[in-house]
């Protein structure tokens, strides 16, 4: 396992894309144990495309792109310029509210950065926002898209840690909310100091906050189409990921009539390039799954853990600085497929729901790709916003504390986490 981890490391260090380092640090495997046949390192990478529930993550990603391009996007931002725009940090706190509700379109928190960099972010600076502050607010506030379902993420822990992904979907929707209140009383802190207020700015009328929400109701009705067609049993997870691309589709030639031919293709486009990136870093990973399951990688982990620690709550909090540090250096895709499997056996063992610590681990693992050295959501938004590494750190703290601090209360409150999935299952 030291010259596997040794090998993977120096590749991500040379610049190798993942999805390779991930492979050939697999393939090194295979290859220096003379007791495992290579043809198995192989086998192992086909039977990871040969499942069910993995079909959720295409579907789910060209789902998002359609929407993307069926006006929902824009509906979305005028409703939470609406609702929220009137308040101190008037454009962040927008920011915030679109990450909430393109949760349940989007799935991704590097796609809902970079849309909201290129939409909002010019608009932040011109009205007198600090650059870093506009990066920083959009940035992390993405992490609550990758929360709310439908999240990639999730789909990918509950698929490689043989967790209901049902249940996770659910147990996402208010952790989302909470961040998104925590996020906003941040900005709100911060926009108050440095007097980020919109002049003249009037709260919306009734009238009008029912209009925009009326204008965005064929995207806000959708998370909570998929939450229920899930509960009822109408849909596994997967299907409902085919139920979404029919949802875009419809909405966007029937309900907003923006959506042509030429529109899908762009849609298609963007999603096979997306699902090729992910799929290759899953399939790869089949090998490096395998080899930590066969070199009895948890039980030794659990086992030096678990010694002279009995507190369960300490065991997750350790895991989760682990993961807090790794998150800063590797893809959060990566830490899920890779530490999913060793994780999942120790937090069940200590008696933690594996769908509660699913909550805490995607929250803080995608976190890390808001923060330096190598967050991608970080580098997507800083550079469409040409904002220095230096300058986005320093704003960006307040909120990453925020979100720490909002995780702790999870974990030690895991009734916040798992009171709405137990209602909804039992």
């Amino acid at each position: 396992m030291a010259l596997l981890t040794i090998v993977f490391f120096v590749l991500m260090f040379l610049g190798l894309p993942v999805a390779f380092a991930i492979g050939i640090s697999g393939f090194v495997f295979f290859a220096t144990d003379p007791t495992m046949p290579m043809s198995i390192g192989v086998q192992k990478i086909a039977t990871m495309s040969q499942s069910f529930p993995l079909l959720a993550v295409p579907f789910f990603v060209f789902a998002g792109h359609l929407m993307n391009e069926s006006g929902i996007t824009d509906r979305l931002f005028r409703f939470s310029h609406v609702a929220v725009g009137w308040m101190a940090g008037g454009l962040a706190q927008v920011a915030i509210v679109l990450s909430t509700v393109m949760g349940g379109v989007s799935g991704s928190a590097v796609a809902d950065a970079a849309m909201e960099a290129r939409i909002l972010g010019p608009t932040m600076v011109a009205k007198g926002y600090g650059k870093g502050f506009s990066a920083a607010a959009i940035a992390v506030g993405s992490l609550i898209t990758a929360t709310i379902p439908p999240s990639i993420g999730l789909i990918l822990y509950g698929y490689i840690g043989n967790v209901s992904i049902g249940r996770l979907f659910v147990a996402g929707i208010m952790p989302g909310l909470l961040m998104m209140v925590a996020l906003m009383t941040t900005t709100y802190v911060i926009a108050r100091r440095r007097n980020y207020v919109v002049t003249d700015s009037e709260r919306p009328t009734v009238r009008a906050l029912l209009a925009a929400t009326w204008g965005a109701k064929w995207a806000l009705f959708f998370p909570i189409a998929l939450v229920l067609t899930i509960r009822g049993g109408f849909f596994t997870p997967s299907e409902v990921g085919a139920f979404a691309v029919v949802y875009a589709v419809l909405v966007g030639f029937l309900a907003h009539r923006e959506l042509d031919f030429e529109k899908v293709k762009r849609a298609f486009a963007h999603a096979i390039s997306d699902i090729g990136l992910i799929m290759i870093i899953i399939l790869m990973s089949g090998m490096v799954g395998f080899a930590i399951i066969y070199l009895q990688v948890p039980q030794g982990i659990s086992e030096w853990m678990l010694t002279g620690v009995e507190e369960p709550h300490l065991i997750v909090l350790l895991i989760l600085f682990f993961l807090l540090v790794a998150g800063c250096f590797i893809e959060s895709t990566v830490l899920v497929l890779l530490l999913t499997p060793i994780f999942v056996p120790i937090v069940t063992q200590i008696g933690i729901d594996p769908v509660h610590f699913g909550i805490l681990m995607m929250s803080i693992v995608t976190l890390g790709g808001m923060t330096p050295p190598v967050g991608v959501a970080m580098f997507a938004v800083c550079s469409l916003m040409n904002v220095r590494i230096e300058e986005y750190t320093v704003e960006a703290l307040p909120f990453i504390a925020t979100i720490v601090g909002l995780i702790m209360v999870l974990l030690f409150l895991p009734s916040l986490v798992l009171w709405l999935p137990n209602l909804a299952f039992g």
